[in-house]
């Protein structure tokens, strides 16, 4: 039997309650329909001053679990994760802003699709009374986590949400604080796991708010960001990267149409838009190499395959950066080149207001040439590193399989083998 475990963190919620735990029981009889056969109702009392507890307590077919002390929103979700016993576990806020009668929903959907989380969407076009600033805000949450994980989601930070307990594992840890659902929102998708959205009301909330637009704001998008960059930092680099190189492309253009019409010499203003392309340029593609770069590193700590899936989901799945030593000292020879014939011409009498756009542009080849070979290098190291660790892992195991303590590795060895 399916049992599904719904888990209410409250921290001074006396006003509202015991209308949201009544709710969630009354939609008891219409789970069997959903697919679910129980429930369990955890509340988590965050250390209140107030009477919550004592209205919990007060509640037949209602499990309280204590904080001594206020430890967080995620924290006190944690501790009902930790005490549910059901397959499925669902959450949502003690402060009557979301609808617990749309849980036989959620566990439909989630049994229907074979999903591994069903989030209640607030932003998919039901009725909603959220403040214009926190649509704002959540629109934007939502926009960046379908940006940096390639994948679309409308409202990554839902407080209303149904998933299986046995990912659990994989999408741990989580922080303590309100931040806890954007971040599970990203590991989920980092992590390749089915998640789907269904469409939800949402309602003005029971009491005063505990949620700051601007501290938590800039939270939520901290948390996203470090989040994501544990797991695929080539894309969020990468972005970052290819949007410096872009602003560079356009001031060498720019810089170039001028030379073809005879302008030979700038104005203050064209000379610092000329060296700040060339910083962009540098920056950037240092910015790209330090990304995939630090694929490498992720692979490695956690013992997977690189993710190549840097500026989309698979823009270098052919390998591309095992080209990039290649890319690089051909970069180099060719800023060396470059700065030959610069050096040539000027012998032959061309004056420096004529050489030093081509002494610069070989300049700056040249550092782009050897950061792409020392990224080459530093890659190739740690790729042989994470394949070292996987093949020792491999033998070990086959070993291990196949029992190898007979003679024959005594004999060819001429020492007694060794079992671990």
């Amino acid at each position: 039997m399916t049992t599904l475990t719904v888990v209410i963190p409250a921290w001074n919620e006396e006003d509202g309650i015991t209308d949201i735990m009544q709710r969630v029981l009354n939609m008891r009889p219409n789970l069997p329909a959903a697919g679910v056969a129980e429930l369990e109702l955890i509340v988590v009392d965050d250390g209140s001053t107030d009477s919550t507890a004592d209205l919990v307590g007060a509640c037949d077919g209602v499990r309280l679990v204590r904080h001594e002390q206020n430890g967080g929103y995620g924290a006190a979700l944690k501790t009902g994760f930790a005490n549910a016993q059901g397959e499925l576990i669902g959450f949502l806020d003690a402060d009557g802003t979301y609808p617990p009668e749309h849980f036989p929903a959620l566990c439909r959907k989630l049994i229907e699709t074979d999903a591994d989380i069903v989030i209640g969407s607030r932003m998919s076009g039901a009725e909603s009374e959220m403040p214009r600033v926190r649509w704002l805000g959540n629109k934007v949450f939502a926009g960046l986590v379908s940006l940096i994980s390639a994948e679309r989601i409308t409202d990554s930070a839902s407080g209303m949400r149904v998933f299986k307990k046995s990912i659990l594992d994989r999408i741990y840890p989580l922080p303590d604080g309100l931040n806890l659902t954007p971040v599970m929102s990203t590991r989920a998708l980092h992590e390749g796991l089915h998640m789907v959205e269904t469409p939800i009301p949402y309602s003005e909330r029971v009491g005063r708010s505990k949620l700051s637009v601007t501290r938590d704001g800039v939270r939520f998008a901290q948390s996203i960001v470090w989040t994501a960059l544990s797991y695929n930092p080539a894309r969020l680099l990468g972005m970052a990267g290819l949007a410096a190189l872009g602003l560079a492309v356009l001031i060498a253009l720019g810089v170039l149409y001028l030379r073809l019409q005879g302008v030979t010499s700038l104005d203050p203003l064209g000379a610092y838009l000329l060296f700040a392309g060339v910083v962009l340029a540098v920056s950037g593609l240092s910015l790209i190499t330090l990304g995939v770069s630090f694929n490498y590193f992720v692979a490695l700590f956690h013992g997977k395959p690189v993710q190549r899936g840097a500026f989309t989901k698979s823009i270098i799945k052919h390998h591309f950066d095992q080209y990039l030593g290649w890319i690089g000292l051909l970069t180099v020879g060719f800023a060396i080149l470059l700065s030959l014939v610069s050096l040539s011409l000027g012998a032959r009498g061309w004056p420096v207001d004529r050489l030093w756009f081509y002494y610069l542009i070989s300049a700056c080849l040249a550092l782009v040439g050897v950061q792409l070979a020392v990224a080459y290098i530093q890659m190739q190291v740690l790729d042989a590193l994470r394949t070292r660790e996987a093949l020792v892992v491999e033998d070990l195991q086959r070993n291990e399989q196949a029992g190898i303590t007979d003679s024959r590795i005594a004999t060819s060895t001429g020492r007694k083998p060794v079992v671990q």
